[in-house]
């Protein structure tokens, strides 16, 4: 799998336009950065891709593989949702050993933040250790392509420039599509920004174009 192709999206609530029409592809190698005011729609747009958000219309194929539910993605699509997904009563390194295969549950578990997390559960855990901890399990699963909800939500600035290094990484063999309420965290980690409003997604050429759009009153 090489490229994901998501092509109109069209999602309405109570009669009211979420998203009108979307389109947006994302390659391996690619960072896809989303951007918009809270309500905008972003998060359902990625829930959308992923298949646990009905939509009035969707095509979402990667490569020649036709998308229309989460079974289809399996192994090609995986989604971090905003909410603490680890269930409790679990040690972190049981997690580990069942999500991931053997390859990449050893890079998870010799990682110099997760090591000292291995014997304890999610009940125990910061809020920035349990999204670490997701993150990595997200990134590392079999998926070519990763959807990225708030991913930097509780995470210090250690951990958030730790994160933003390591997906830089790992975007040789993944493509990513990512959205922050920080904006500022969206822009600095994507290749390309797209812009969400009324309904419409709008590809950036350039970072300032937020000031035009009225998300900022001064460019970046």
């Amino acid at each position: 799998m090489r490229q994901l192709h998501i092509d109109s999206v069209t999602k309405s609530y109570n009669n009211k336009v979420i998203l009108s029409d979307v389109y947006l592809h994302c390659k391996i190698g690619e960072i896809k950065g989303l951007i918009g005011r809270n309500g905008s729609g972003k998060s359902t747009l990625l829930k959308i891709i992923f298949g646990i958000e009905r939509a009035e219309n969707k095509f979402i194929r990667a490569d020649s593989k036709i998308i229309k539910n989460v079974a289809d993605g399996r192994n090609i699509i995986n989604y971090l949702p905003q909410d603490n997904f680890l269930p409790n009563g679990v040690l972190i390194k049981t997690l580990i050993n069942i999500f991931l295969n053997n390859e990449e549950k050893n890079t998870v578990l010799g990682n110099e933040y997760i090591k000292p997390l291995l014997n304890k559960k999610n009940q125990h855990l910061s809020t920035g250790e349990k999204r670490i901890i997701e993150i990595l399990l997200i990134v590392h699963s079999e998926a070519k392509f990763i959807l990225l909800d708030e991913p930097f939500n509780g995470l210090s600035p250690i951990l958030k420039n730790y994160v933003v290094s390591y997906i830089k990484k790992m975007k040789q063999k993944k493509g990513f599509i990512i959205t922050d309420h920080d904006y500022e965290n969206v822009v600095g980690i994507s290749d390309e920004l797209s812009f969400l409003k009324n309904g419409y997604l709008k590809k950036l050429k350039h970072k300032n174009e937020l000031v035009e759009l009225g998300y900022l009153t001064t460019s970046i």
